[in-house]
C-alpha cells in the first residue's frame, strides 16, 4: 500500500520523536586525528619511560608515605613539562597517617640458618632496640576459649599464626587473556543495577562466610590485645599467596588515634609452614628480625595531582572529559600493574594530545587520585568536593559541566573495550569509537558494572563514569597487592596500545557537540551503603 506524502512526513516525525536523540544518527570520529593519535602513541611512545619513574625511581607508594610524595611532586612536574595547565597536588581533605620502611630483615637462625620471605605489615611500628633473635611459639585458636591455653606462655616470643589454606599445586597458568568466548559474553550481558551494600544479595552461604569473617576478625582483635599484655615480642602471619609472593595488607588502622599493636610481618606460605612444621615437631626454632618503621604525622591530608588540556570551543570549553588512575600502591613491591600502569597510560595519553597538536573542545583534565588502596578516598571526595555528596545528592554548579571520565585500574593488560556500567545510551557510541581498535583487539562494549576502582566515585553521583576492560595476564594470579608488582611485570605493547585508545576516547569525547548520555540521578545514598 502506498503512503501520501503527507502521510509520510507525519511518520517520519512520530519516528523521531520515539527515537533517542543519541540513536539518531551516527556518532561521527575525525580519522585524522586519530591517525595523528595512532602514529604519536605507537612510534613515539614513552608511557614505558613514565611507568619507570613511577616504580623504580618514586618506589612504593602506600597512602601518606614518602614514596607518594614523590610520585605526586614528579607527575605534577612532568605533566607541566608536557605543556598542560594548572598542574597541581590538591588535598581533597584529611586521611591519616602516612608510614614508611627504613629497614627489614627476617631469617630463622636456629636450627640452621636460612633467610626468609616476608613484608612488614603496613602501619606496624618497628621492633624495639633493633634486631630481636628469638624462640618461637605457634598460636592456633579459633575461639576465644583456646586463646586462654597460650596465657603465660608467650612472653618475649614470636608468634607464629597458622597458614589457612597450604599451598597446592596449580595446573593452570598464571596469565591470561580474555578470549573471543569471554569477550562475547561481556558483549552480551545485560544492564544490571550497580552494586552496592544496600542492594547486594545475601545467599545463605555468603551470609554464613560474613557470619564467619565476622568472628576471624573479633578473634584476631582480641589475640592482638592479648599478645600485647602477654608481652610477646612480635608476630609473623602468613601471606596469601605461593611460590615466594607474598600478598600484603595492613596489621594496623592509619587513623591518626590508632592503639599500638606489636611488629608484624607477613610472610611466604611455604617459610612459614617451615617454621611450624619444625616448632610442632618440638625441635626448637629462632628467628631473627628487624624492622625500621616510621610514621608520617605531620601532614595526615591525602592529595591527588590534576592538570588540564584547556578546551578552544567558546560555548564548550567550560565543560570537561576526565580521566585517571590512583597513584597510591601497596608497599612490598612498586606497584607496577596497581596502578602504576594505569597512571602511565593515563599520562601518556595526555602527553600524546598535546604531541599531536590537536585542540580539544572541551577541557581534557588528568587526575591521579590518591589513598585509593585505602577506600577509593581521593575520586570518591574529588567528586564530593566539586560535584555532588552522594549521601545528600545536592548538585554542585561543576556537575552539569562533566561530560564524562574514563579509569584505568585492572592491570597492566591491553584494553579490550569498556565497561558502559548499565549506561545504554553510551553503546552505540562507544562500539563506533572502537571500530578503529578492532585490528589491535579492542572491540568490547559491555552493559555489565564493573566496581572496585575510581570511577565508581563517578557513577554513584549520576556521573557518566567509565571503566575500560583489560587482559588480566597475571594480575590476580601474581602481582595484584603482592612483592611481585614490579616493572618486570608490565607488557610494553600492551600499554602502547592502551594509551591510544585512551586518547582516542578522551579526545571523543572533547569533540563531541553533546556531553556523554548520563543515566537517571541515583537516590541519596547512606554512606554505609557506598
Amino acid at each position: 500500500m502506498r503512503t501520501s506524502p503527507l502521510a509520510q512526513l507525519l511518520l517520519a516525525g512520530s519516528l523521531a520523536l520515539a527515537t533517542p536523540a543519541w540513536a539518531q544518527a551516527p556518532e561521527k570520529t575525525d580519522a585524522a586525528a586519530l591517525a595523528k593519535i595512532k602514529d604519536e602513541g605507537m612510534n613515539h611512545s614513552q608511557v614505558m619511560e613514565t611507568a619507570f619513574y613511577l616504580t623504580d625511581v618514586c618506589g612504593p607508594r602506600l597512602a601518606g608515605s614518602e614514596g607518594l610524595a614523590r610520585a605526586n611532586a614528579w607527575t605534577q612536574k612532568k605533566l607541566a613539562e608536557y605543556g598542560l595547565a594548572n598542574a597541581a597536588v590538591e588535598p581533597w581533605g584529611d586521611f591519616g597517617r602516612g608510614w614508611d620502611i627504613d629497614k627489614s630483615y627476617v631469617a630463622m637462625t636456629k636450627p640452621y640458618y636460612h633467610a626468609l620471605i616476608g613484608v612488614p605489615k603496613a602501619w606496624t611500628p618497628s621492633t624495639p632496640g633493633g634486631a630481636l633473635r628469638k624462640q618461637v611459639v605457634v598460636v592456633r585458636a579459633t575461639t576465644e576459649a583456646d586463646l586462654a591455653k597460650y596465657q603465660g606462655q608467650l612472653r618475649d616470643k614470636i608468634v607464629l599464626l597458622p597458614v589457612a589454606t597450604p599451598p597446592q599445586p596449580n595446573f593452570e597458568p598464571d596469565a591470561k587473556r580474555l578470549s573471543a568466548d569471554d569477550l562475547q559474553k561481556l558483549a552480551d550481558a545485560p544492564a544490571t543495577a550497580p552494586m552496592t551494600a544496600a542492594n547486594r544479595p545475601v545467599e545463605p552461604a555468603t551470609a554464613e562466610r560474613l557470619a564467619a569473617m565476622k568472628t576471624a576478625r573479633e578473634l584476631r582483635a582480641k589475640l592482638a590485645d592479648m599478645l600485647i599484655a602477654e608481652g610477646a615480642a612480635a608476630v609473623l602471619s602468613p601471606g596469601r599467596g605461593t611460590d615466594g609472593t607474598v600478598f600484603t595488607t595492613n596489621g594496623a588502622p592509619y587513623a591518626a588515634d590508632a592503639k599500638p599493636v606489636l611488629p608484624e610481618l607477613e610472610m611466604s606460605s611455604e617459610d612459614q609452614l617451615r617454621l611450624i612444621r619444625l616448632a610442632e615437631a618440638g625441635i626448637p626454632v629462632e628467628v631473627e628480625l628487624e624492622t625500621k618503621t616510621r610514621f608520617q604525622t605531620q601532614d595526615l591530608k591525602g592529595y591527588n595531582v590534576v592538570a588540564e588540556i584547556p578546551g578552544t570551543d567558546r560555548k564548550l570549553k567550560s565543560e570537561v572529559v576526565m580521566l585517571g588512575g590512583h597513584l597510591d600502591s601497596w608497599h612490598a613491591a612498586t606497584g607496577a600493574t596497581d596502578n602504576a600502569a594505569g597512571c602511565a597510560v593515563m599520562m601518556e595519553a595526555v602527553r600524546i594530545l598535546k604531541a599531536s597538536g590537536l585542540k580539544p573542545r572541551r577541557t581534557i583534565r588528568i587526575a591521579l587520585w590518591g589513598e585509593e588502596e585505602e577506600g577509593l578516598h581521593g575520586s570518591r571526595n574529588y567528586v564530593k568536593n566539586h560535584f555532588a555528596d552522594p549521601a545528600t545528592m545536592q548538585l554542585k554548579p561543576d556537575h552539569e559541566k562533566l561530560a564524562g571520565y574514563f579509569n584505568l585500574d585492572n592491570g597492566a593488560g591491553k584494553i579490550r573495550g569498556i565497561y558502559a556500567q548499565g549506561n545504554e545510551a553510551v553503546k552505540p557510541i562507544f562500539t563506533a569509537w572502537l571500530a578503529p581498535f578492532a585490528d589491535m583487539g579492542a572491540t568490547t562494549v559491555t552493559l555489565r558494572n564493573t566496581g572496585s576502582t575510581d570511577h565508581v566515585a563517578f557513577d554513584a553521583v549520576g556521573l557518566p563514569g567509565f571503566q575500560f576492560i583489560q587482559d588480566g595476564l597475571d594480575y590476580f594470579a601474581r602481582t595484584h597487592h603482592s612483592n611481585q608488582d614490579t616493572y618486570d611485570r608490565l607488557v610494553a605493547d600492551d600499554l602502547k596500545q592502551a594509551s591510544v585508545v585512551v586518547a582516542s576516547f578522551v579526545y571523543n569525547a572533547a569533540m563531541r557537540d553533546q556531553k556523554l548520555p548520563r543515566k537517571p540521578l541515583p537516590a541519596p545514598t547512606p554512606p554505609r551503603a557506598q
